[in-house]
């Protein structure tokens, strides 16, 4: 049977889903916990993602995300991957983590997103672990990070919950009214109906027919120039991959020249490759290739041990702070 297609496109909203393999529980200790989180906030850095909600079940996850560049495949494949290593590694174990393939459903933005973000929010008060009223201090959704801006990361956004929500504003008496609003719409199955909750997992879009018909010709007429080779996805992704390498190698003052001159893995290549790692989906094979640096192992083992130095390496902490600096880059999104 073949695999489902996956849609991907600029500013295009999901709902992504998977379970443990067999429905093993997963996300029962916390230190489970905080490493799949950990992976997301790498990968939504990467990746430039948008997350509207979340929730970590038991053998089980669900996410809101927008994708601002057409990469849902390269961040979960990243995402899941690297969670599944950590946690196999830990545990001293083989195999499936999880069941298959992750599923997502396009989701029509932005009333669709808020909708989502409802369901999701959700999800432990239907399954009877927490009360809607305690919501607010629940750790495994993101309905705390709503309610405590502090504690939120830059690549999470309440907005459409809000705004779905009756035009909320974030701000404690709108924060504070989206917590009686989830609990309304707890007890309330036909305002649940009309929102859909019972298709949010189901098929392959969540939307309008309209959404779903216009999803369905502009896809079709994607594969055919893809077909024809009008536009390949590929190569537009290392296209924009060389242009935050170029920019990175402007902004330590180096040139292409010195890259092809200089002794292959200078500090300054190495950093880099790791700035390149953490804001973008690079392959190691490809940056080593790019800036010279030998093999691929050899990179990742340089960059592992650039990235653990601590203050006592002068020089690799200018240039880590260097790096970090966002003005000659723009914002990762």
């Amino acid at each position: 049977m073949a695999r489902k297609l996956r849609l991907e496109y600029e500013g295009a909203c999901y709902h992504v889903i998977n379970r443990g393999n067999y429905r093993t529980a997963i996300f029962t200790q916390q230190g489970a916990r905080d490493s799949f989180m950990d992976c997301l906030d790498k990968s939504a850095r990467k990746s430039g993602w948008v997350v509207h909600a979340w929730c970590l079940m038991s053998n089980h996850y669900h996410l809101a995300i927008e994708t601002p560049q057409a990469n849902l495949v390269e961040g979960m494949t990243w995402l899941q991957a690297t969670f599944a290593l950590r946690f196999n590694r830990f545990r001293k174990e083989t195999g499936l983590l999880f069941q298959g393939r992750y599923k997502s459903f396009v989701v029509q933005s932005r009333k669709g997103t808020g909708a989502l973000s409802h369901y999701i929010h959700l999800n432990a008060v239907r399954a009877g672990i927490v009360g809607a009223s305690e919501l607010a201090t629940y750790p495994q959704t993101s309905v705390r990070w709503l309610c405590h801006p502090r504690e939120r990361p830059p690549w999470y956004s309440p907005v459409d919950s809000l705004a779905h929500a009756g035009n909320l504003a974030d701000t404690p008496v709108g924060r504070r009214r989206y917590l009686q609003y989830l609990d309304w719409l707890t007890t309330d199955e036909s305002a649940q109906n009309e929102l859909k909750f019972k298709e949010m997992s189901k098929g392959w879009a969540i939307g309008t027919e309209q959404f779903k018909k216009e999803l369905h010709q502009n896809h079709s007429a994607l594969r055919v120039a893809l077909k024809r080779g009008d536009k390949d996805l590929g190569e537009w992704r290392e296209v924009q991959q060389r242009e935050v390498l170029e920019k990175l190698v402007h902004h330590l003052g180096k040139t292409t020249e010195n890259i092809d001159k200089e002794r292959k893995g200078t500090h300054w290549e190495i950093a880099i490759a790791a700035e390149m790692k953490r804001r973008t989906n690079a392959s190691n094979p490809w940056l080593a290739q790019c800036l010279n640096m030998g093999s691929p192992f050899r990179l990742s083992r340089l960059v592992s041990s650039f990235e653990s130095s601590d203050g006592r390496d002068g020089e690799a902490m200018k240039l880590k702070r260097i790096c970090a600096k966002s003005d000659p880059l723009g914002s990762p999104r």
